[in-house]
C-alpha cells in the first residue's frame, strides 16, 4: 500500500555494470565488485527503467562503473527516453567517439557528465591508473559535436587540488556548461585511500580562494559548482535530500539502495529488484523507512534545529566509522564521535605522500 506522505523518487542513478577502464583511488563503489557474468540483463534493465518511470522517477542517470562498457546502452536510453526520462550519461568518457556520441544523442541522452581527473596530462593518467587523459579530451570534444550539454566533473583531493584554476580553464576550454568541483566522499575505494587523499588545511583554504578568482574570471560563464571536504566542517552534509526522499540507486546485480554508498550499511536488509517491485521497495521496504523523516534520530539530532535541513548527517558515514548508521554524523561537531575525524585529519595534516591503493579491476 502506498504511503502518501512519501513523496515519490524524482531520480534514479543506474549502475549498469562495475566494470571500468580507469582505477580511481577515490571510487565510492564496493571494494568487492560485481563481476561481469552477474550483471543485470538488458531486458531486467529495460523492466526495471519503466518500473522507476511507472513510479515517478524522472531523472535517469546511466552510470557505473563505465556505462559504455554496455553494448546495450543505446537500446536502454532509447527505452528510457520513451519513457518519458529524462537521460543523463555518466561516463568516463573512454570510448565515448563522435559516432557514438551521436548515436546516443540520436536514441535520447539529453546530457553528458564527464569525468577528468587533473589538468595536466600525466597527473591526469596517474590518477586514472590509466593513460586516458587525450581520450578524455576527444570525449569532451564529442560531446560537443553532437549538440548535448555537459558537465565536467572533477573529484579534487591531496593530489590535484592545488591546479583548480587549471582544471576550471582546461573545462572551459572543453565548452563545458557546468563544471563540479568536489572533494572525495571517503566510501569504498575512497575511504581505503583515506589518509592518501584528504587535502591539508592549508590545500583547501588556498583551494577556495582558487575557485573565487575562477568565478570571478568566469562570471556569467558556465555554472561552478563547488563541494568542500565535509570532514573539515562543523556540520554534516545533508543526507541525499534526506534517506529514501528524492533519489535511489539500483546496482549491476539489482540491488535498490537509498544512496550509492548504503551497501554499506550491512545491517540493512538487501532490497532487489528481481525479487520485489520497485514500488514496494521504495514506499514499504524496512531499509528505505529505516532513516526517513526524523522519529528514529537520537540526540543531539533529535532535538537540533537543523535536524530537518541536515538530517542528521550521511547514514553510510556514520555507519562505516562508528558501526551505527543512526549514530549522528561523525563530522559534527556535536557528535561523540567527532574525534574519529579529528584523528584522520591529524593525519593529513602531517603531508605525508602515502601511495594509492588502486581500484582493482572487474573479474569476468
Amino acid at each position: 500500500m502506498t504511503d502518501t506522505t512519501v513523496p515519490a523518487p524524482l531520480g534514479m542513478l543506474i549502475e549498469l555494470t562495475h566494470r571500468c577502464p580507469l582505477h580511481c583511488p577515490y571510487c565510492s563503489n564496493p571494494l568487492e565488485l560485481v563481476r561481469r557474468s552477474e550483471e543485470l540483463t538488458c531486458e531486467q534493465w529495460s523492466d526495471i527503467l519503466a518500473q522507476a518511470r511507472e513510479l515517478g522517477v524522472v531523472q535517469m542517470h546511466f552510470s557505473g562503473g563505465e556505462p559504455l562498457a554496455r553494448p546495450d546502452l543505446p537500446d536502454l536510453v532509447g527505452h528510457a527516453c520513451r519513457l518519458g526520462a529524462y537521460v543523463n550519461l555518466v561516463t568516463s568518457g573512454v570510448g565515448l567517439t563522435a559516432e557514438r556520441a551521436r548515436e546516443l544523442a540520436e536514441r535520447g541522452v539529453d546530457h553528458v557528465q564527464l569525468s577528468l581527473q587533473d589538468a595536466d596530462p600525466r597527473l591526469g593518467d596517474l590518477i586514472a591508473g590509466a593513460r586516458v587523459h587525450d581520450a578524455k579530451l576527444k570525449a569532451a570534444e564529442a560531446v560537443a559535436a553532437a549538440g548535448l550539454p555537459l558537465t565536467v566533473n572533477v573529484v579534487l583531493h591531496r593530489r590535484n587540488i592545488d591546479r583548480v584554476e587549471q582544471i576550471v580553464d582546461l573545462a572551459v576550454g572543453l565548452g563545458a556548461d557546468r563544471i563540479e568541483l568536489a572533494n572525495t566522499q571517503y566510501y569504498g575505494w575512497g575511504l581505503r585511500n583515506r589518509a592518501a587523499l584528504l587535502p591539508t588545511p592549508d590545500q583547501l583554504a588556498a583551494a577556495s580562494q582558487a575557485v573565487q578568482r575562477a568565478r570571478d574570471k568566469y562570471a556569467g560563464g558556465p555554472e561552478l559548482v563547488y563541494v568542500t571536504a565535509d570532514y573539515y566542517g562543523d556540520r554534516p552534509k545533508p543526507c541525499m535530500d534526506g534517506w529514501g526522499n528524492t533519489q535511489l540507486t539500483v546496482t549491476p546485480i539489482g540491488d535498490v539502495l537509498p544512496c550509492p554508498a548504503a551497501y554499506a550499511i550491512t545491517t540493512l536488509p538487501v532490497e532487489n529488484a528481481l525479487r520485489r517491485p520497485l514500488s514496494e521497495i521504495w514506499y514499504a521496504s524496512r531499509t528505505f523507512n529505516a532513516y526517513r523523516g526524523t522519529d528514529w534520530m537520537r540526540e543531539p539530532c533529535r532535538t537540533c534545529p537543523e535536524r530537518h535541513t541536515d538530517h542528521g548527517g550521511c547514514r553510510c558515514q556514520a555507519f562505516q566509522l562508528t558501526g551505527d548508521a543512526a549514530a549522528t554524523d561523525p563530522v559534527c561537531g556535536l557528535s561523540p564521535h567527532r574525534s574519529l575525524v579529528d584523528a584522520a585529519l591529524a593525519d593529513a595534516a602531517d603531508g605525508a605522500d602515502l601511495a594509492f591503493v588502486a581500484r582493482k579491476p572487474v573479474a569476468p
